[in-house]
């Protein structure tokens, strides 16, 4: 690859009048869901506002939705969300905001340790929000990135999700005149590196608690029951991804009881079942004391983990008569998931780098 140390192209394959253009880079931008800029009413209904707008999160026609979005759910949930992010907000802001970008940095670190300059530029963006998808594919191009990698980092594929962040793509792509040459992350739900990766984290974090877990929950986000039968493949993704966990685990943790649930139910609709929440409940009650939950369907750590499952689920699982609860950490930028990322995103960069 012909490139300078500024990534520009060398001087004298241009007219000495030409302005300076970068070129000859790749790209690379991880893409999550989404996240307030403040864990503040105001912040937190903007952020409620683009993602529920969204045609692929909720599929309710428009002329009937957006009343109800405006003049109720707007007016009423932000409030409670606010709160919910300011248990888990950290010094370095929203956790699914400063997880990416930590995994963005990780990333960028290894490739250029690997290739010794910077032909490989790794930025992050947000679905909703910020930082916005269009402004850091516009970055990339800007710097000189011929060559793109768009990684939704999605184990497992949505169409609420995956194509939603693909939709960002598209319409970014109808509103540029100059255009890189562009690959996507397929999701990894499968992988043989993904689950061993899982598995050994999640067995890690398991030897260091002080009770041994009688179950360990694997908890995924829900979708409503319709999007399955219209052929979205997500449950089935999710109950691979758990079923290959199980087998895994088999080898190692004889005797550990391994279920599958759905949590972050919305709504009066009937979504995939069995609720996490509803789970939780029923295992104490019939006599569960210890319990591991981990949620292989996130690649970062969020609200819907550290809050939903972290303290709602413990407490849920508590007042029902548990014992103990242990919620295990998702992937985040430790060195099981940036090796995990790395190998991922050479694979797709195959035949560029």
């Amino acid at each position: 690859m012909n490139v300078s140390s500024a990534g520009q192209q060398p001087s004298g394959h241009r007219p000495a009048d030409h302005p300076p253009v970068a070129t000859g880079r790749i790209g690379v931008l991880l893409v999550n869901l989404g996240t307030p800029d403040a864990p503040e009413r105001g912040a937190v209904k903007r952020y409620l506002k683009e993602f529920l707008s969204d045609r692929r999160v909720v599929e309710i026609p428009a002329l009937v939705w957006q009343p109800i979005l405006r003049g109720i759910i707007l007016n009423t949930r932000p409030a409670k969300s606010a709160h919910a992010y300011g248990q888990v907000w950290g010094r370095d802001g929203s956790p699914l905001a400063a997880i990416t970008a930590a995994q963005a940095a990780a990333l960028q670190a290894r490739l250029e340790q690997a290739h010794s300059g910077d032909a490989v530029i790794v930025r992050h963006a947000m679905r909703y929000q910020n930082p916005a998808i269009a402004r850091e594919l516009d970055a990339l191009v800007e710097a000189g990135c011929e060559r793109i990698l768009f990684a939704p980092l999605y184990p497992q594929y949505c169409a609420a999700t995956t194509a939603s962040a693909l939709d960002a793509l598209g319409t970014w792509i109808a509103g540029r005149r100059r255009l890189p040459a562009l690959r996507t992350l397929p999701p990894y739900h499968d992988d043989p590196l993904a689950i061993a990766a899982l598995h050994r984290d999640l067995s890690r974090q398991m030897a260091v608690l002080d009770f041994v877990p009688e179950l360990l929950l694997l908890s995924y986000h829900g979708m409503p029951e319709r999007t399955l039968h219209l052929g979205d493949p997500y449950h089935c993704h999710c109950r691979k991804t758990s079923r290959l966990l199980q087998e895994a685990f088999a080898d190692t943790h004889a005797g550990l009881r391994i279920e599958t649930t759905f949590q972050s139910r919305f709504g009066r609709a009937r979504w995939l079942e069995p609720a996490t929440d509803a789970v939780l409940k029923a295992e104490a009650a019939k006599g569960t004391r210890r319990i591991a939950v981990a949620a292989p369907g996130f690649s970062a750590d969020c609200l819907e983990t550290l809050e939903e499952l972290a303290i709602r689920g413990r407490d849920d699982f508590l007042a029902a008569g548990g014992t103990d609860f242990a919620t295990l950490s998702c992937l985040n930028a430790g060195d099981e998931g940036v090796r995990l990322l790395e190998a991922l995103v050479r694979r797709e960069l195959a035949g560029w780098l």
